[in-house]
């Protein structure tokens, strides 16, 4: 009898797709949090080769706020490569350098925005 189950188990998972699911390539099961390797950087996997990523932002109560960009923990006024780091928000950390000002965002293309009720703009209108 417990034979007859577990045949019947290994065939309905057979047919199921449980053995693709356990097969499929790495990329499609990797970890999404985790921060690129070296090799897709140079590929353009994940942007320009030459940008930098910001991973991590740290603003401590006490002390310099400071970011982890291309996996390298920089606080505020150290050097990127030729750029500084000159300020580092919730969401973006802002560098300096021989280019220009370049911004780089914890989660690109995302706005935060207020989400206002009706209350509160009557209360704005009336002030």
């Amino acid at each position: 009898m417990a034979g007859h189950l577990i045949r019947g188990f290994v065939a309905l998972a057979a047919l199921s797709g449980i053995p693709a699911v356990l097969q499929a390539e790495p990329a499609l099961l990797a970890d999404p949090t985790r921060p690129p390797s070296a090799a897709q950087m140079e590929a353009g996997v994940f942007g320009d080769a030459g940008s930098s990523r910001l991973s991590s932002i740290v603003l401590p109560k006490q002390g310099r706020a400071s970011a982890v960009i291309d996996g390298q923990v920089v606080r505020v006024g150290e050097r990127v490569g030729e750029a500084t780091l000159r300020r580092v928000t919730e969401t973006e950390a802002v560098l300096e350098g021989p280019e220009g000002i370049e911004r780089l965002y914890l989660i690109p293309n995302v706005d935060k925005k207020m989400n206002a009720t009706k209350a509160a703009v009557r209360r704005n209108k009336k002030e």
